[in-house]
């Protein structure tokens, strides 16, 4: 989720639920390493639990990352071994790893020993030509020899050549069985699955097979249905809808407004906490609209939530007047 699990995104996705575990987007070692550390790794406490994830292949440079990460609060590091992009495989970290599962374990290791927070991987089931069964299990097998015990798994593959990071999202068969396998064959590592899962009916459905479920694309394009996760998947709490969120995000808003932060940084993450209520598009467009001009403030906000309560009243009204037709 690189460029859109910001800390932004994640102070609006922790107003929907308090329980789910929050990542960081993929930040490199040498980025925390040799760049602006504090815009890089700044979150807000309310984030918490947040699990800092990075990219990288050598084993030094990750474990002096994962030990900052550590020293700035974060609850876990995740090592991703499943993004597809150019710029992931130019730099030796990301889906290429899953050729060189060995490399993996030895930086899981390195960490493992340097950090007290959980380090955890995030992987594909393969990449290119690999036997997913062979190159999933090898990788998770080693990685677990090196002491570690939790896996998220993207259940495709990766095709590093002749398809785009996008179509590497969609193209790729989805292989749920295989992983669901995994947790059957290694019940004492915990297995999250990822990938293609748009609903939390959906998640439910995971759940009787494996230990968790990861929401990238659906959680940040429909976020509302964060607002249910505590009641139906953790059993705790009651559901937050959009109109909840928005009134819980104002404060975070109206500070980082105070310090000089556009609005449209956070207003990207909002637009679709509306999707497919009435007034959505009222809502997309005026954030869209206003909320990148200079100056834009909280009152851009409140038009868009004005737009979307009055074609929800509208919206009532019709349906009265048709049952008293009726």
């Amino acid at each position: 989720m690189m460029d859109w699990t910001d800390r932004h995104c994640r102070v609006l996705h922790r107003t929907l639920s308090a329980r789910a575990l929050l990542y960081t987007e993929m930040l490199t070692t040498g980025a925390i390493l040799h760049g602006d550390r504090e815009r890089l790794l700044a979150y807000d406490p309310v984030e918490h639990p947040v699990a800092l994830q990075l990219g990288g292949s050598d084993p030094a440079d990750l474990v002096a990352a994962a030990l900052i990460g550590e020293a700035e609060g974060y609850d876990e590091i995740n090592l991703n071994v499943g993004c597809p992009s150019d710029r992931v495989q130019s730099g030796r970290f990301g889906a290429c790893l899953m050729r060189e599962p060995e490399l993996v374990a030895d930086c899981m290791a390195a960490m493992g020993a340097a950090v007290k927070v959980p380090v955890t991987v995030k992987c594909r089931i393969g990449v290119d030509d690999q036997e997913p069964a062979e190159s999933l299990f090898g990788l998770v097998d080693l990685c677990a020899q090196a002491g570690v015990s939790s896996f998220v798994v993207h259940a495709r593959k990766a095709w590093l050549k002749g398809l785009s990071p996008k179509e590497n999202r969609d193209v790729p068969p989805l292989d749920y069985p295989l992983v669901h396998r995994l947790k059957r064959e290694r019940p004492d590592l915990t297995i999250v699955i990822n990938g293609g899962i748009a609903s939390l009916d959906d998640t439910l459905g995971h759940l009787e097979h494996v230990d968790g479920v990861m929401l990238g694309r659906a959680a940040y394009h429909e976020p509302a249905i964060l607002g249910q996760v505590d009641r139906r998947v953790f059993g705790q709490g009651e559901d937050i809808d959009a109109f909840q969120a928005v009134e819980l995000y104002r404060p975070y808003v109206q500070g980082q407004l105070a310090r000089g932060v556009h609005l449209a940084a956070m207003t990207r993450h909002m637009l679709g906490l509306f999707h497919g209520l009435p007034g959505a598009r009222s809502w997309r467009r005026i954030l869209t609209v206003e909320g990148v001009k200079a100056g834009a403030g909280i009152e851009v906000i409140d038009a868009a939530l004005a737009a979307v309560s009055g074609a929800q009243d509208e919206r009532r009204l019709r349906r009265l007047e048709a049952g008293e037709a009726a």
